[in-house]
């Protein structure tokens, strides 16, 4: 069975194509045309980050919090936000942009198209069983939700293909691996802690707060490997 991502190179190529039309739009916006688009894909996004982290597995709120705390911790550590806007201005610079949330955008957008549930199992079920449809529904959401995104924060967004490469192309390579996070407490907590992620985007895009996500991306990292431990090895002992 052909392993290559060909799933993930139509989401790219839907982003890419989505972030096209953006930023033309962005182009032919006023400034409070901008400004309402700006509101209004904040309110959108708050919703879509409520409606993914209310779907908490049972047992694991606590350990969700603890690992935003435990993640932010982390990143504020190792100043996880300087090395992301040190690799925004690199990326900036070689393409040529001036965007001032080019950085911003560019974790807006991994977060909102690369951690939600939908992803693993589309990216799983390719690389098992050679079907796209889960792929292709995702492609046309993230496709649509490029132009917001980019006509919002500009080429950022779009630059988000180099890790949904990474990322959603390698659960397809290393399905027969990465199975074991397609248990529904795994892709549930990883869904739910991303929702809070998403839901602190629409309070910075609202400018009801300034909540630092990029330090907070760990927690990711520290749910999953949370959620598996559990599920793999917690039940193997009873």
């Amino acid at each position: 069975m052909n392993k290559l991502p060909i799933g993930t190179f139509i989401n790219m190529a839907s982003v890419l194509l989505g972030g096209s039309l953006g930023l033309l739009l962005q182009q032919a916006f006023s400034a409070p045309m901008q400004e309402i688009v700006f509101q209004a894909i904040g309110l959108g996004t708050l919703a879509i980050g409520i409606q993914m982290s209310i779907k908490i597995p049972d047992g694991y709120l606590l350990a969700i919090i603890f690992s935003l705390i435990a993640g932010g911790l982390i990143g504020v550590g190792i100043d996880l936000e300087g090395l992301i806007d040190n690799m925004g201005d690199f990326m900036k610079a070689q393409l040529g942009s001036s965007d001032e949330r080019f950085s911003e955008g560019l974790i807006a957008a991994f977060l909102l198209f690369c951690m939600g549930s939908l992803t693993i199992l589309a990216s799983i079920e390719e690389g098992m069983h050679g079907k796209r449809e889960l792929i292709k529904v995702k492609s046309l959401l993230d496709g649509i939700s490029s132009i917001a995104f980019t006509a919002t924060y500009g080429v950022g967004v779009m630059v988000v293909v180099l890790p949904m490469l990474i990322y959603q192309g390698g659960l397809t390579i290393l399905s027969r691996q990465a199975r074991m996070l397609a248990k529904p407490p795994v892709v549930q907590s990883l869904s739910s802690t991303g929702g809070m992620l998403i839901v602190g985007i629409g309070i910075n895009m609202l400018g009801l707060g300034d909540i630092n996500l990029e330090a907070l991306l760990p927690s990711i990292v520290i749910i999953v490997a949370y959620a598996w431990f559990k599920e793999n090895w917690l039940r193997r002992m009873r």
